[in-house]
Parts: C-alpha cells; sequence; structure tokens
C-alpha cells in the first residue's frame, strides 16, 4: 500500500512554490509519490490570463522532471470541462484502488471544503493535507476540522509549517524581469515561457 499525495492546481505557470510544497508534504507525510494535476477549467477561477491546457502541462512535465517520486496527471485535461475535486480522486481511487491518497491543500482551499461540491465524496477517497499559510494558522485549520470537516467524514492531517508562498499572478506580470522571478519559477520553465511567448500582454 503506497501513501500518494495528490496536488491539483491550473499551474498558470508552476513554479518552485509548488515544488517545495511537493517536497516537504512528501517527507513530512512519508509519500511515495506525488502526483501534479493541471485543471482545464477550473471552477471557482476566471479564464483571464490562463494559458492553453497544452502549455500548463507542459511546463508542469518540465518542472518535475528531476524529481524521480513526482509525476503529471493529464486526467482532468482528458475529462474535459470543469474539474472538480470529487471527480477527479475518484477517477484515482479507481486507478489506484489499494493506495491511500492524500489531497493536498493550502489553507484558504481547506477553509471552504464544506462548500466544495459533493465534499463527502473527496472524504470518503482521500486525507486531505492541509498545509498553513503562515505559524499562527494551525489552530484556526484545527478547529475548522474538529467542527466542520469531521461531521462530513473528513480526515485530515494539518501540517505545522508554512510553506514558501510564490505568486502566479506576479510571476505573469514580470515575465519580462527575469531577475525579479528567477528564485520563483525553474529556469527550464521560463526558457519555455519565453519561447512559446506566454503571458506576453
Amino acid at each position: 500500500m503506497r501513501r500518494i499525495g495528490i496536488i491539483g492546481g491550473t499551474f498558470n505557470p508552476i513554479h518552485n512554490g509548488h515544488i517545495l510544497l511537493a517536497i516537504y508534504c512528501k517527507e513530512k507525510l512519508s509519500l511515495d509519490r506525488v502526483i501534479f494535476i493541471p485543471t482545464c477549467t477550473p471552477p471557482h477561477k476566471s479564464d483571464k490570463d490562463l494559458v492553453s491546457e497544452a502549455h500548463r502541462l507542459n511546463m508542469c512535465n518540465i518542472a518535475v522532471r528531476e524529481y524521480e517520486d513526482f509525476s503529471v496527471s493529464d486526467i482532468e485535461i482528458q475529462r474535459k470541462g470543469k474539474s472538480y475535486t470529487y471527480e477527479t480522486l475518484t477517477s484515482l481511487k479507481e486507478i489506484y484502488p489499494d493506495d491511500i491518497l492524500y489531497f493536498i491543500t493550502g489553507a484558504d482551499m481547506f477553509l471552504s471544503l464544506d462548500k466544495w461540491k459533493n465534499p463527502e465524496i473527496i472524504f470518503e477517497k482521500a486525507v486531505i493535507a492541509a498545509v498553513p499559510r503562515n505559524s499562527s494558522d494551525y489552530e484556526q485549520l484545527n478547529a475548522y476540522y474538529q467542527t466542520t470537516l469531521k461531521k462530513l467524514g473528513a480526515q485530515a492531517d494539518i501540517l505545522d509549517e508554512p510553506v514558501l508562498q510564490v505568486s502566479s499572478t506576479f510571476i505573469r506580470e514580470n515575465i519580462c524581469k527575469y531577475e525579479l522571478i528567477e528564485n520563483m519559477i525553474d529556469r527550464n520553465v521560463y526558457e519555455y515561457i519565453v519561447k512559446n511567448n506566454l503571458y506576453r500582454k
């Protein structure tokens, strides 16, 4: 039985914050593997400045290729339409029926999980791994888990340390100023962005 971490997102673009999150969760949760899943059409975000699924998938593959236990899945892109977590986890559980899935999420997303589409299915298929924004978040996340999510059947691991916060918006807005973003994004991903003329106004 393996422990598999799932990190979903637009990855528009994928950046070092995403990679550090995966490294941190892999270590803290003793994960055997981490899968990055780019969304097709995110249900909670507008598509302003969202580049194509193919570009986002390619950037993810570039970013993780040096990490043996990281991989990228196009499961949501192949499904088309809006990407709902309960559908993705249901499909993944069919692929990995004997493994434990850990759905990795930041504090803001974690604190809204009871309002997601079919949250009970999410909690049936995966353990929720919540990562705080800062060192003072733990009590709030734990209180929400104990008073709200547990009643819906959730099992959660609330991690106790924040991970480097990186803004995809900041990267997109400063794509022409590499010196401002060089510590935020993989050099090969940056070169892919430039080569394909992405995020240019």
